[in-house]
């Protein structure tokens, strides 16, 4: 498939309801970055980076593999886990469809791609075209018998940079409900669910 990059926008969401962020549930533990200088969630998923086993393990749980890419130092990323992790409904919904695995922009662990190349996360980013933090990369559940291509050949959909909570958490459902086959445009995707959640009442202020 064909990848729609998004491109990241800054925008201020709140929104109330079943499936939406609400800004008044008390916010998750704030977390310090580690000897790296990057902010390591409990939750994310510590692994032999071998990414086809990765992908079919999350495949096992009824997940799909979404891969965090961070470097120390970004802004975007420290707003990331300061403001959009800290909400108790963006990560249950997070952990109960996905595992996450962090990678560093300029890490040097050794990973297995998709392909079966075995390289570095630095040079990983290089071969994805990853240039910015944070990316995230989300993977389709399961890879087809004799899979060969490389991550970036495999994945569905590219969330790149900071977006704002509600932005945030509904990539994770575009990817869920397989939203980019029928909506290549995801700010078009986006703009049509939150027409059917006013619909149901809720309040949802996308600027």
């Amino acid at each position: 498939m064909k990848l729609k990059l998004a491109s990241a926008i800054l925008v201020a969401v709140i929104v109330f309801g079943a499936g939406t962020v609400s800004a008044k549930q008390p916010l998750l533990p704030e977390i310090e970055p580690n000897e790296e200088g990057v902010f390591v969630q409990p939750w994310f998923l510590e692994t032999f980076l071998d990414l086809r086993e990765d992908i079919e393990e999350a495949k096992g749980q009824n997940k799909q593999l979404v891969i965090l890419w961070e470097q120390r130092g970004c802004p975007y990323c420290r707003e990331m886990h300061q403001v959009n992790l800290r909400m108790p409904e963006v990560v249950d919904y997070i952990k109960a469809n996905f595992n996450v695995i962090q990678l560093n922009l300029w890490g040097d662990r050794e990973v297995t791609d998709l392909d079966g190349e075995v390289t570095t996360e630095k040079k990983l980013a290089r071969k994805y075209r990853v240039q910015f933090t944070p990316t995230l990369q989300f993977f389709p559940k399961g890879l087809a018998a004799g899979h060969k291509k490389p991550g970036h050949d495999t994945e569905v959909w590219r969330l790149l940079g900071y977006w704002k909570p509600f932005h945030f958490l509904n990539s994770f459902v575009y990817v869920r409900d397989k939203g980019y086959e029928s909506e290549p445009n995801f700010q078009r995707w986006l703009q049509r669910r939150a027409e059917d959640l006013r619909a149901q009442g809720k309040e949802v202020d996308l600027w």
